[in-house]
């Protein structure tokens, strides 16, 4: 009977440099009896990264295992770092046979050696539990689980991920370099952040060690005891303080200004009263600011002397009032007297908000400096206030310009309630009426007396629209159903063109949209009329595209009525904001003549919630036969930004195509509800355009040939004068000014042309051009099919027969099994409880951490939801590095997770699917996680995880994309288990810190 012996290594740290530039390229070499194993080589590094694992058969229990750090050198020998060497037996007889994840000093290779600082290792040495060498994984072959990285060039993704999140041995390293650019004593706040398990107590002074952080967590709950030491102090109190910290000797200089400077202004009294005035807990300022912030629930700590320190620290909590993106959350404000000798005053306040988005990577810091400013001519002192902000980010993240920008905004409310002091009654002023004294107060008055009177107007002219419809007129006819709801208030006109001899004009309005008509009523010989009119169209399934408005002339029921002006709304190119109130200048000869305006109210709005995409992709499904997946928000907004669309657009489908011109140019051709796209980017010169479904007047579909490479020709043929914005990327231009688009080399062809024609058929044409062009289909009318695969084939089909034939060309969707085959991908055991493993799914910043190291960017989940009894369910997004998907790939995924029968440990289950990247939409990737305790160690837990690739079309390379999602994972999940244990690690360290500290 074979043993095996699983040896993980993770890193290492202050490995000496040989290099002139002072760095190393390490590596590691492991070996036990005639088995050698070697990791890759890291460049130039001397705190490396492997998250590397090898297995090790063993005979016999005499052997020892040697473990050496060495530095590649290309002309010479390897250079000689350190070791360390292990005896198999006492591993073996260890309590649950691990030595756990631990540290481990470097020796060098003499004793009588000089330099004897070789640096350290954290290695994970153990005996699994199922420790036959049959179990092994991938057919119990003893090479190491990781990929070996053959190309030097390239970037293994554990030495990515180190530099993002560097270890706690590297905080010395780390803050000497950065010693130049700011506090040292910040800087080693930030990290102790970062690695602290509660996520606070950042140091924001000089003077204050990082032992000697108090917890925040501790403090705020020490606000709710009931001890009498912790009530709010007097002010008498504060003002003993205040002198204990005058008649202490302070040699601390004043700390500089922030680089945001948010209040810099002179104030008529004292710097203590000033003081007293904003910090003493009998002060109504602090009050006052929340209020003016819509903070609630604020609870004030008390000033007090923590574990000894000279400086004086209280903790202030409050809820945040929501805003249109962040809903209410709690901050944390940690406020520290730095310097107050009784003429300067330093107040350094931290505040944290770890709820808010991103909350985990920033601190806000604001820094009050009270000084003796000039003396008064009444001999009275002055002081001078300078409140200083910054941002201290914590990790790198794209927001960081999004969050500096709010948190700029937030301090301008502190700088308004410093400044609006109360000053003395003067000029036409009385007791509760402040009148205008000065030019500049006369002036906004002015303006907003305007503006009201405007506001006003446009509401009494809406009311008045409502009064009439409500009186029983035949032009506001209620929109009936539920969906996109368009209301159209039709106010009055201006300098309409006059075609009678006495100057005036008999005008009425006739509104089109989506086939639907609305007519106002007819105003007698006025060129300016007033209608206060309100024209609501019946809910539509899907938002509209255009709204024409057309005003005609009316001479008796006996003429016909002819048109002096028309106009259109594109509800694509405007905001529906300036569409609430809005004039619109007429069309037509004799309508730019006159100058002739309309002034309308138009409003939007959809009365389905969120669920408009969901019931618009289901009905389409049931019109192309294909399941469409419904985008993610992060894909919906890229696409909305790329072509300029309003927020309710969405993305249904994409194809990667040519554009036919003089030259074929390569490109994605997006189709979403109301628009079909075309952008490319050759060598910087991008193409971009698109044009409304409305505006398609035909779509032909031209067999392959020779000339077109072998694919066919989707022709995009628009209406009359339509599209002229992207005139530069059309094939050609006839004479009755239509433009003809030319799109070629689908990837799946069967699939474009079905949806483009759906899409098209549902939006452009009306109910009786469908008709008509089922009734042609009827008669035998001969169709043309291209086929990918074989020659053309040649169909007379009727609608529903189409549908039927397209989808027995699509590639077969019944070869995907329901429950597809599970193969292990990774098991051993780890060095942590299972309780802490399953931190790795709470979503708490542990979770966050873990992933981001793994390589996942823009992480986030929702949370766990009671799915049945005893089973839960939560959603996932990411997005991979580009070091793991050269495509990017975008992830969105589905957990579930249930307690094990019979046993403590739990059974996670989840079903990902990749977005972006080549085949993503053949499969869906089922992950399996299985943790449970071993009985015979305190701080373990057995891992397993088993993949299956669930396939929805036949491919012919699934072998290989198998393979090479089996092995990406292993990687992945090698590096999320080293960081967990190391995670844990330093969890420990910590505690151990804290206790000893504390004893």
């Amino acid at each position: 009977m074979n043993f095996k012996l699983l040896v993980r290594v993770i890193e290492a740290r202050n490995i000496p440099g040989n290099d002139p530039n002072g760095l190393s390229d390490p590596y590691v070499k492991l070996q036990l009896g005639r088995q050698k194993f070697r990791t890759k080589v890291v460049k130039k590094c001397l705190n490396p990264s492997w998250c590397e694992e090898f297995a090790f058969r063993i005979d016999e229990f005499k052997e020892e295992l040697g473990i050496t750090v060495l530095r590649e050198d290309k002309y010479f020998n390897d250079d000689f770092v350190g070791q360390v060497k292990f005896n198999i037996s006492k591993v073996f007889e260890t309590e649950g046979k691990s030595l756990g994840t631990a540290w481990y000093t470097l020796q060098p290779k003499h004793k009588k050696t000089k330099n004897r600082d070789c640096g350290q290792i954290l290695l994970t040495i153990c005996f699994p539990r199922n420790n036959l060498l049959g179990d092994t994984q991938a057919g119990g072959d003893l090479a190491p689980l990781t990929k070996k990285n053959t190309d030097a060039g390239s970037e293994s993704i554990p030495r990515n991920l180190s530099f993002n999140f560097p270890s706690p041995g590297r905080l010395e390293e780390t803050s000497s370099f950065k010693d130049e650019k700011s506090n040292p004593q910040t800087l080693v706040g930030r990290l102790y952040q970062i690695f602290n398990k509660n996520g606070d107590g950042v140091p924001v002074s000089s003077s204050v060690k990082v032992p000697d952080i108090p917890d925040i967590s501790e403090s705020v709950g020490s606000l709710d005891n009931g001890d009498t030491q912790e009530e709010r102090l007097s002010s008498v109190s504060f003002e003993e303080m205040m002198k204990s910290m005058e008649t202490r000797e302070q040699e601390s200089e004043l700390p500089s200004n922030l680089p945001g400077v948010v209040v810099d202004q002179i104030f008529a009294t004292a710097p203590r009263e000033l003081n007293s005035l904003l910090f003493s807990p009998d002060s109504n300022f602090l009050k006052s600011l929340m209020n003016m912030q819509g903070s609630t629930e604020l609870n004030v700590g008390p000033w007090k002397f923590e574990n000894g320190s000279e400086n004086l620290k209280r903790v202030v909590c409050s809820i945040k009032a929501p805003s249109k993106l962040v809903k209410a959350l709690k901050a944390t404000e940690e406020q520290t007297y730095m310097k107050a000798d009784g003429k300067t005053y330093a107040i350094s306040c931290t505040v944290s908000t770890p709820d808010a988005p991103y909350g985990s990577t920033f601190r806000t810091e604001v820094l009050y400096c009270i000084t003796s400013g000039p003396e008064l001519p009444s001999g009275e002192e002055s002081s001078r206030l300078v409140v200083s902000w910054r941002m201290n980010f914590l990790q790198s993240t794209m927001m960081k310009s999004l969050i500096e920008n709010g948190a700029r905004q937030g301090s301008y409310v502190l700088l308004h309630i410093l400044l609006a002091t109360p000053s003395t009654i003067q000029g036409l002023e009385f007791a509760g009426l402040d009148l205008p004294d000065s030019i500049g107060e006369l002036i906004v008055c002015g303006v907003l007396v305007l503006q009201g009177k405007r506001v006003l107007d446009l509401v009494s002219r809406f009311m008045q629209a409502r009064v009439q419809r409500a009186k029983g007129g035949d032009h506001g006819v209620k929109a009936l159903g539920d969906g996109w709801l368009l209301t159209v208030a039709l106010i009055e006109g201006s300098d309409l063109v006059s075609v009678d001899s006495g100057g005036f004009s008999n005008p009425y309005v006739v509104f089109t949209c989506n086939g639907r008509t609305r007519a106002s009523s007819i105003k007698f010989r006025s060129s300016s009329p007033k209608w206060n009119e309100i024209f609501e169209f019946d809910a539509m399934e899907e938002p509209p595209s255009l709204l024409n408005v057309e005003v005609f002339y009316f001479d008796g029921p006996s003429h016909e009525a002819a048109s002096i002006g028309h106009a259109e709304i594109n509800f694509i190119k405007t905001k529906l904001s300036d569409l609430s109130d809005i004039w619109i200048t007429l069309q037509g000869k004799l309508a730019l003549a006159c100058q002739s305006k309309l002034h309308l109210r138009i409003f939007l709005n959809n009365t389905k919630g969120s669920n408009v995409a969901k019931d618009y992709l289901s009905k389409m499904e049931k019109e192309i036969g294909k399941k469409i997946k419904l985008r993610s928000p992060q894909t919906n907004s890229a696409f909305q930004k790329l072509f300029h669309l309003p927020p309710e657009e969405f993305l249904i489908n994409d194809f990667s195509c040519q554009l036919k011109r003089k030259m074929p140019l390569q490109g994605r051709l997006f189709l979403s509800v109301r628009i079909m796209g075309f952008n490319a980017d050759l060598f910087g010169h991008r193409t971009n355009f698109f044009f409304l479904w409305e505006d398609i007047e035909d779509i032909q579909v031209i067999p392959k040939t020779l000339a077109s490479i072998g694919s066919p020709i989707v022709i995009v043929t628009l209406k009359s004068d339509k599209g002229f914005d992207a005139k530069h990327s059309a094939k050609t231009h006839d004479e009755e000014g239509r433009l003809k688009f030319h799109f070629q080399s689908f990837v799946s062809f069967n699939v474009a042309i079905r949806m483009i024609m759906a899409l098209w058929k549902a939006r452009a044409l009306s109910p009786e051009q469908k008709a008509r062009i089922v009734e042609e289909e009827s008669k035998a009318k001969s169709l043309q099919i291209p086929d990918e695969d074989s020659i053309d084939k040649t169909l007379v089909v009727d609608e529903e027969t189409l549908v039927k034939n397209l989808q027995s060309e699509e590639i077969d969707l019944t070869t995907g099994d329901d429950d597809p085959n599970m193969s292990i991908a990774y098991s051993s055991v780890l060095s942590v409880p299972t309780d802490f493993f399953m931190e790795l799914f709470s979503g708490s910043e542990l979770d966050r951490r873990v992933m981001e190291r793994a390589g996942c960017l823009n992480y986030s989940c929702s949370l766990w939801e009671s799915e049945k009894p005893e089973v839960y369910q939560r959603q996932l997004y990411y997005k991979f590095e580009k070091c793991i998907s050269r495509y990017r790939a975008e992830v969105t995924s589905t957990q579930q997770k249930s307690r094990l029968l019979d046993k403590y440990g739990w059974l996670i289950e989840e079903v990902m699917t990749l977005h972006g990247v080549p085949f993503g939409d053949y499969f869906d990737l089922n992950v399996r996680y299985q943790v449970e305790d071993v009985p015979s160690r305190a701080t373990g837990c057995n891992v397993q995880v088993q993949l299956g690739v669930q396939w929805s079309k036949y491919c012919k390379h699934q072998k290989r994309i198998t393979k090479n999602i089996t092995s990406n994972l292993q990687e992945r999940l090698l590096v999320m288990f080293s960081a967990l244990e190391k995670e844990y690690l330093s969890e420990q360290q910590l505690d151990r810190a804290s206790f000893q500290q504390g004893s």
